[in-house]
């Protein structure tokens, strides 16, 4: 009686390999590696909202516009602002950059508030993402909304005549300045709504410390004709430092770019500290 065939050879090589991936996983990706894909998504998901509701880019641009239309071409006329012989208007466009992109971020906790109110940031919070990536994924969705928005005003300035700098290696750094004041005065708001857990009590402190964020810096006159307890408190003021560098590449002026650049990344990097160890005390 013949001898049953032999069974054909498995088609794999290596069984032992398959067997082992499917009890051991493979080793999850380094978290230098995946800590930027978290802070991407975080902020993809913030621009989307933009998608459905623009309406706030277009309300948003009206006080910029009157700003450059009615204060600057008026000062340029009476000529009472040392500006080191620039027009005044082309002195000031710097200024109302920095400043809408500041009016955007700084509420920018009433939004992280709203989303623990739906319930959305407690969902956020269980899942693997750091606080941190929460929180820059944010702020850097804040930084691109003001991007839109000083775009907006340069045209307007542009229409105006001011004179401003089209090389593209000085606007990726007006971008790079824009996006990293944004991302300090976000962290800012976020930090606030941390420690106040109210939108309304957040809105209050927003408005009170806006203006004063605003006229105690450089943005509508030179530090020179300040006093000096302005003076003090405009240099230690980020949006200082943010005119300064953006007055430096738009149109020409001197500036201590260096110094501004610093400023603003050791400020972000403290606002996205603060406002992450704060986070927790939202989800409570």
């Amino acid at each position: 009686m013949s001898e049953a065939p032999a069974a054909p050879p498995t088609a794999s090589a290596e069984p032992v390999t398959g067997i082992d991936l499917l009890l051991r996983p493979p080793s999850p990706r380094a978290g230098w590696r995946l800590l930027p894909a978290r802070v991407a998504a975080m902020c993809a998901v913030e621009l989307q909202k933009l998608r459905h509701d623009r309406t706030e880019l277009y309300t948003r641009a009206i006080q910029p516009a009157l700003w450059l239309l009615i204060f600057g071409q008026t000062f340029t006329r009476i000529r009472s602002i040392p500006t080191g012989g620039i027009p005044y208007i082309d002195y000031m466009a710097p200024g109302i950059i920095a400043q809408s992109a500041m009016f955007i971020a700084i509420f920018y906790g009433i939004q992280i508030i709203w989303e623990r109110d739906a319930g959305i940031l407690n969902k956020l919070l269980v899942t693997p993402t750091p606080r941190s990536a929460l929180i820059t994924g944010k702020a850097f969705a804040a930084g691109v909304k003001s991007l839109i928005q000083a775009l907006v005003v340069v045209v307007i300035a542009a229409l105006l005549g001011v004179a401003l700098t089209w090389n593209p290696l000085k606007l990726l750094g007006v971008g790079a300045i824009v996006v990293l004041g944004s991302a300090f005065f976000s962290c800012l708001s976020m930090t606030i709504a941390g420690i106040v857990i109210s939108r309304d009590r957040l809105m209050g402190i927003g408005q009170a410390i806006t203006m004063p964020l605003f006229f105690g810096s450089n943005a509508l006159y030179p530090l020179s004709v300040m006093p000096g307890w302005l003076q003090a408190v405009s240099r230690v003021n980020p949006l200082s430092y943010e005119v300064d560098a953006l007055r430096g590449l738009l149109i020409g002026a001197h500036a201590h770019l260096a110094l501004d650049f610093g400023v603003l990344l050791v400020a972000a990097a403290l606002g996205i500290t603060a406002a992450s160890s704060l986070l927790g005390r939202l989800a409570r």
